[in-house]
């Protein structure tokens, strides 16, 4: 190889993860960065991926255990690319390291459940509260604590926060919030861009009752609902009342294909609500879904998954499309109105909830690489930039699977830029 070995990762969800792994197992080093405190992205987030419907879990902890024991890869949390400059072969990354304002010397977290201050808990999309001094899920890594510094900061002097900082002193665990981020600079032959994607807004769907109807949530929400570690221990209930819920109403291309939001379909959210239906006939054997689409799209061999799900009786699909939803006053039930494509007739159906498809928005579309002659597409999608590799969605829409495909083939385009082309 040439004599610089090391490739630069920016972003550190199943993207990012696969193509660092990959990378250095073929001899480069590695340095990922990530914005969050923990690695995993939104895979972390889910209950389950199709077409086998199993949990997450088990791939991450596989790629967890494959950095942990290689020596190449050094992983920065709370951390952030600046600026990049240079040329593939002579990469320069200036690297924001933020603090995590705590340090857990004993390694035993459950010793900060008496911190008196909460926050709302990102991780599950703000359906429930967390501890302002926590580790950001049960399966993070790395396996460290961190701390809120501004819920904290509001919390000094008070007298419980006080017994709190002494408990933890007792601990081993210390505190400090004056803490200031460090920087250093990463001398790489090449960088891979994994940093992913965000649903797209839901409160932009003015009609559509999020943030309006307490009962209306998104399809990220509803993988964590859904969870056994999520805000409701995997009980699939109605964020108004905790009521059970028995009759759910999906709505697909919220805001997607649609030239005043997002003009391009996402390919996985129908495929995520097919899904996401099996989760409640699961909990609820008794409850019905129904899901209304424009196109229900299951590409590949997915179509097999596709197949499967709509055996189910008690799962409906109706081709139709959604253009109001409202709250019932008394009940809090949702109120759906809008069209059958192939009836013709106004639907006007009331359910316990409604989970809205929001599509898929590359974080690329909000925030650029911070380097000259990067391009990208009419809607964000990183498309090129000489020696920086896009992967994942980043690149484009994809599955979970397809992206560590992607992620793998990022990886051997970076080694081309190590070895020399």
């Amino acid at each position: 190889m040439a004599g610089n070995k090391t490739v630069l990762v920016v972003g550190g969800g199943i993207s990012g993860i696969t193509a660092a792994v990959e990378a250095a197992e073929a001899g480069c080093n590695v340095v990922l960065v990530e914005r969050e405190a923990y690695l995993g992205g939104r895979v972390a987030r889910l209950y389950k991926y199709f077409p086998k419907l199993c949990p997450p879990t088990c791939g991450l902890e596989i790629n967890f255990r494959r950095i942990r024991s290689n020596p190449n890869i050094k992983v920065y949390t709370l951390a952030e690319v600046q600026s990049i400059t240079g040329s593939p072969g002579n990469f320069k990354a200036v690297v924001k390291v933020n603090p995590r304002y705590v340090e857990d010397r004993t390694a035993v977290t459950n010793d900060v459940q008496d911190c008196p201050v909460e926050i709302s808990n990102d991780f599950n999309y703000g359906m429930n509260k967390i501890k302002a001094v926590r580790l950001p899920y049960e399966m993070a890594y790395p396996m460290n604590l961190v701390a809120d510094r501004e819920a904290l900061k509001k919390a000094e002097g008070k007298v419980e926060y006080k017994a709190f900082i002494e408990s933890c002193e007792k601990k081993g665990i210390s505190l400090d919030l004056d803490a200031k981020p460090e920087t250093f600079e990463v001398q790489a032959a090449s960088i891979i861009w994994a940093t992913g994607w965000k649903p797209y807004d839901a409160a932009k769907l003015d009609r559509l009752g999020f943030g309006k109807c307490a009962n209306v949530i998104t399809n990220v929400m509803m993988e964590r609902l859904a969870a056994p570690n999520g805000p409701t221990a995997g009980e699939i209930l109605r964020p108004s009342d905790g009521k059970k819920v028995n009759n759910l109403a999906f709505v697909q291309c919220a805001g997607s294909r649609d030239r005043n939001h997002l003009p391009y379909c996402s390919s996985i959210c129908c495929l995520a609500s097919l899904k996401q239906a099996t989760y409640l006939r699961e909990y609820n054997p008794d409850a019905q879904a129904q899901i209304f689409y424009i196109d229900l799209r299951a590409y590949g061999r997915f179509e097999v998954f596709f197949n499967k799900v709509r055996e189910d009786m008690k799962i409906i699909l109706t081709k139709g499309k959604i253009v109001n939803i409202t709250e019932d006053p008394t009940t809090k039930d949702v109120i759906l109105e809008g069209e059958d494509i192939r009836t013709g007739q106004k639907i006007r159906r009331t359910f316990d909830m409604a989970v809205l498809a929001t599509g898929m928005q590359p974080n690329t579309s909000l925030e650029k690489v911070p380097a000259s002659g990067v391009t990208y597409d009419e809607f964000g999608f990183l498309v090129s930039g000489e020696g920086i590799h896009g992967t994942g969605v980043a690149r484009t829409p994809m599955d979970v699977a397809t992206c560590m495909q992607d992620a793998t083939g990022a990886a051997l385009k970076a080694l081309q830029d190590v070895v020399g082309r």
